[in-house]
């Protein structure tokens, strides 16, 4: 049986609270939206009984007829000419005539009962939600009271898919296609670890690299042949990389095995930053965001912004924050450091675990090198990357003897970080290392 993660107590009864007025939130919200349409049907019914309101018309034929007595006094006092007033009379009369005909049905509606064509409308709106309720709500859904979604959780983490089962189920990775050359290296590498299927160096690089072209059940594969090869002296990142291998290989889903993993790499390393990443996403995928948020903010406020969990984070630990409890919870603010980017996780090239295909000619580990250092040269250029990894591309540049590349892509890494006083001083000092500066 998979050992099973260890959970920071959760604020349990805060999280209670929390959903208890969430609920009675919901209900007031529900209420008071029904009784403002309620009113705005009614009202209308109403308005001329409860504040004596009379028709429009009634209001025009007054104008009207006092239009005439004016038409009158002026023929009286000889202000216009009597052929003049007769035509006014006749333009003033259908007016008067059709304002009259205008009241007179106004006053039909109104002598009907208001009362009850408002309880009407009022009716027929309710019963038209019910209708539309039964046809696209679920209205034979039960009540999910706390303990029973804290019991379905449970169920739910006792029950997950095998590792088997989640990596059949997930979608297989989108990616570009590979460079010949580099594919060509690839397998020359697997064959070499063939003939030395113990070499640590060997199964590191195989691991990276399988992950790189998606092949993500090779690449743990490899990784777990690593751990089990360096064994007791295998360390929390040995562990925490397979862990997170395998969730690649099964789409993001943590599951028992992985899990497993997890566990062995928090024992070793309390404040492994993936391990502690994947143990709080486990319990998001569990629904219980009352375990996942201490984790997940313990974390944030111990990581730097150039760890590659940082930016996931803080792109969700405030909707999670309000799920757990916590609604006033202020994520901790950024320390300075430019922030890791999506895809930054794996490391870079390294020289030295190249050399580790011994069953390579020279020419070939050459060429596997550039290949590694035009592919992080490229990355860095179309998504951006941590300060370590451009630090990393001008020293491989030196190594391949690009001493005037090295120099550009360090002045260009200037210009990336000029505001950033740390990351710009790891780049310079890997570039006065690398004798470029």
């Amino acid at each position: 049986m998979p050992q099973r993660l260890r959970l920071l107590p959760a604020p349990q009864n805060r999280y209670l609270r929390t959903q208890l007025l969430e609920n009675m939130m919901l209900w007031f919200i529900c209420a008071a939206l029904v009784i403002i349409v309620g009113i705005t049907i009614f009202l209308p019914f109403l308005r001329a009984s409860l504040t004596g309101a009379e028709p429009a018309a009634a209001y025009d034929l007054r104008v009207y007829r006092d239009q005439l007595r004016e038409v009158e006094r002026d023929l009286e006092r000889g202000v216009i000419e009597p052929g003049d007033a007769e035509r006014l009379r006749i333009e003033i009369g259908r007016k008067v005539l059709e304002a009259d005909r205008q009241l007179g049905a106004a006053r039909k509606i109104s002598a009907g009962p208001n009362k009850i064509w408002g309880l009407a409308a009022l009716l027929l709106v309710a019963v038209g939600a019910f209708a539309l309720y039964q046809r696209i709500g679920q209205p034979g859904l039960p009540d999910e009271p706390i303990k029973a979604r804290f019991a379905a959780a449970e169920a739910r983490y006792a029950s997950r898919p095998s590792q088997a089962e989640a990596e059949a189920a997930a979608p297989k990775p989108a990616l570009g296609t590979p460079d010949p050359d580099y594919l060509a290296l690839i397998e020359k590498l697997r064959e070499a670890m063939k003939e030395r299927p113990d070499d640590p160096q060997g199964l590191a690089l195989l691991a990276e690299h399988e992950a790189r072209l998606g092949n993500f059940h090779a690449a743990y594969e490899a990784q777990a042949h690593l751990v089990a090869v360096r064994g007791d002296a295998a360390s929390a990142e040995d562990h925490a990389r397979l862990a997170a291998l395998m969730v690649d290989a099964a789409g993001g889903f943590i599951s028992a095995q992985s899990e497993a993993e997890v566990v062995k790499a928090l024992q070793l390393d309390a404040k492994n930053g993936q391990a502690l990443y994947m143990a709080g996403l486990l319990q998001i995928q569990n629904g219980r965001a009352d375990r996942a948020f201490p984790i997940w903010a313990n974390l944030l406020a111990d990581s730097s912004e150039t760890d590659p969990w940082t930016a996931p984070i803080r792109a969700t630990i405030t909707d999670l924050a309000w799920f757990a409890g916590e609604p006033n919870y202020t994520p901790p603010e950024a320390k300075g450091a430019m922030p890791a980017l999506p895809g930054t996780a794996l490391p870079g090239p390294d020289a030295n675990a190249v050399a580790a295909a011994q069953d390579m000619t020279p020419e070939e580990r050459q060429k596997m090198i550039e290949s590694m250092v035009e592919g992080l040269e490229s990355r860095l250029a179309t998504e951006g990357g941590t300060p370590d990894e451009w630090a990393r591309l001008i020293s491989s540049l030196v190594i391949l003897g690009k001493t005037d590349h090295a120099r550009a892509i360090w002045q260009e890494a200037q210009t990336r970080f000029a505001s950033v006083p740390q990351a710009l001083e790891l780049v310079n000092d890997a570039a006065t290392k690398a004798g470029v500066k």
